[in-house]
């Protein structure tokens, strides 16, 4: 099967790594908070005197010696800044693509939006896994075939996106990407619609010359 052209992409690596470096990162929410000395809320009196007692120097039951004193050096929360354009995430989608086919480890499959029991995908994830030994499998369904989730859902270690929510990192860590041929027939639906409507707006300017030439003359 040939792929459209925006799924033939040179590979670019670091690229590849730094999109999905951001998508690991934008995942941790980075809520993570421990309280120090200062936010502790517990008494500041002296907890014996200074000398005498035999015992180590304390000025307060907040320092992190105490049990219920502050955290030194815990984690803090963190705002998390890094991005990408929307054109740098499409490149990097189709990116990740290229590099599925060329290691082999995507196939098309037709008759998806058929699906309405887990029994009729089992038979082909097996062959799958036999063939290629990978574990993980993840469907790139169409808008009509997204009722297929139903049934992919109770398989282990197969996971289902429509191609149209499909990241970056949903294919590169989705181990083999089975994908629905109907979204290539629907890529030569709109090319072939966009074409004619090209086609009819050349006619629609080449009609308006002709009358304003009617016009001088």
């Amino acid at each position: 099967m040939v792929l459209p052209k925006e799924f033939d992409q040179k590979l670019n690596m670091p690229f590849l790594a730094q999109a999905v470096h951001i998508f690991e990162e934008r995942a941790h929410v980075g809520l993570r908070n421990t309280k120090t000395r200062a936010e502790v809320n517990r008494t500041t009196k002296k907890v014996y005197k200074q000398k005498g007692t035999g015992g180590a120097r304390h000025g307060s039951r907040r320092a992190n010696l105490y049990v219920g004193g502050g955290i030194a050096l815990g984690p803090r929360p963190v705002r998390r800044i890094l991005s990408l354009s929307n054109r740098m995430k499409t490149q990097a989608k189709f990116l990740a693509y290229s590099l599925k086919a060329t290691e082999k480890q995507m196939v098309a499959v037709s008759g998806l939006s058929k699906i309405e029991k887990t029994n009729a995908v089992k038979d082909l994830v097996k062959v799958l896994r036999k063939t290629d030994h990978i574990k993980s499998l993840t469907f790139v369904l169409s808008d009509g075939a997204m009722p297929a989730v139903r049934s992919l859902r109770n398989l282990d270690l197969v996971k289902s996106v429509s191609y149209k929510d499909a990241s970056v990192y949903d294919i590169f860590t989705g181990g083999m990407i089975i994908m629905d041929s109907e979204i290539f027939q629907n890529k030569v639906n709109k090319v072939s619609e966009a074409v004619k409507t090209v086609k009819a707006v050349k006619t629609v300017k080449a009609v308006k010359t002709v009358k304003k030439t009617t016009k001088t003359k």
